[in-house]
């Protein structure tokens, strides 16, 4: 089925659906990861977004229950330069193709990835149309103005649990109990595990997956909560998650991030890295075409090694606005010297732009869920 991808600047492209009929649009953006392409899809960090993967072949693998972030696919349009109909994996419990129709999600395929990223690299991550259904390449341009721009909307609301749950033995589970009625009492019997209050903004699994390992009894709550309803859960660390689009809107976490600095440790990634910097009277800009990718070179300042990162945004902090002295700077990234990690010489708060728990991606920086255990242990 003949498609056409169009850009708000006027460049078309020409494509197939692998899923059936459809329209559908978002901020175009490119992914260099080889792997991981379910990972990618259900991500929280790519709402209202459409991903175009530079790795030719996708959908070889099939799919699985295993390989989930989030509780469906978040993108609202994946685009590829070759599907595979046929998977094989041991681990496959169906199809690519499958797996995106069953949930609304138009895929595409024969598009020159390689063009299209490289016009991204040049002219930035733009508002897109992809369409099966209208084939007029000035109608879709026209659509693509339309989309709401990705800066100063606020994507939060829109993938932030509504109500909180507990991370058990690598699954969410749901509390009996209305969200009014939180207590100290709610975590139950005290152990040796920490307390982590995770504030979701768009959270992956796998960082709930990377706090139980190491020893962490994780309790999410919605974004929006305010800092008096987490001091009541008196936990014994705050982490701030990852999310979509601008920070800047996001402006009710920011004042309880704001309300909660110094009472206990706090570690943010990612959009939870953003917020930190605002908090810390930072400022943050958009990126030309973003970070995306499982293969990003970062340098940790205090060690001098490189670490090679999983990577998913389109915001940075500005490196400038962090004057303070109390403020160091621990990570850059080496492909364009753009800030990747801070702490704070006072207070315990550390925060890096990057994704240290991978999925997919490499383990490089995985050490760092254990630097916040030891925030936590001498608190």
């Amino acid at each position: 089925m003949n498609g056409l991808l169009a850009l708000e600047d006027g460049r078309t492209f020409s494509c197939r659906s692998f899923t059936g009929p459809g329209e559908c649009s978002g901020e175009i953006v490119f992914n260099t990861s080889m792997t991981g392409y379910q990972e990618i899809l259900t991500d929280p960090s790519y709402r209202g977004q459409m991903v175009a993967m530079t790795y030719p072949l996708i959908g070889n693998y099939g799919v699985n229950a295993e390989d989930v972030e989030s509780n469906g696919i978040q993108v609202s349009g994946f685009l590829v330069r070759e599907y595979q109909h046929q998977p094989s994996n041991f681990r496959a419990s169906g199809t690519l193709s499958d797996y995106l129709a069953a949930q609304g999600i138009l895929g595409m395929e024969g598009i020159d990835t390689r063009a299209l990223t490289l016009h991204i690299r040049s002219r930035g991550a733009m508002r897109a149309v992809v369409s099966t259904t209208d084939s007029d390449p000035a109608s879709l341009v026209k659509k693509a103005k339309a989309v709401p721009s990705m800066a100063g909307c606020d994507l939060v609301t829109g993938v932030t649990t509504q109500r909180p749950y507990f991370w058990f033995q690598g699954k969410p589970v749901p509390l009996p109990i209305e969200e009014r009625a939180l207590l100290t009492a709610t975590w139950g019997p005290r152990d040796a595990r920490f307390r982590v209050v995770a504030l979701d903004y768009g959270i992956k699994y796998n960082i709930l997956r990377s706090l139980e390992y190491v020893g962490c009894q994780v309790l999410i709550v919605p974004a929006a909560t305010p800092a008096a309803a987490i001091r009541d859960l008196e936990p014994d660390g705050i982490f701030l998650s990852n999310g979509p689009g601008d920070p800047e809107p996001v402006t009710y976490a920011v004042k309880t991030i704001q309300d909660l600095m110094g009472y206990r440790p706090i570690f943010g990634i990612c959009l939870g890295h953003q917020l930190l910097g605002l908090a810390l009277g930072g400022k943050t800009y958009k990126l030309k075409f973003g970070h995306r990718g499982a293969n990003q070179p970062v340098k940790n300042l205090l060690s001098g090694r490189v670490e090679i990162t999983s990577q998913n945004h389109g915001f940075a902090v500005n490196t400038q606005t962090l004057e303070s002295k109390d403020i160091e700077i621990t990570h850059i990234n080496l492909n364009d010297n753009t800030l990747e990690g801070f702490r704070h010489r006072k207070l315990s708060v550390l925060a890096v732009q990057y994704h240290p728990e991978a999925s997919p991606g490499p383990h490089d920086a995985r050490y760092l869920f254990g630097t916040f255990k030891e925030m936590m242990t001498r608190n």
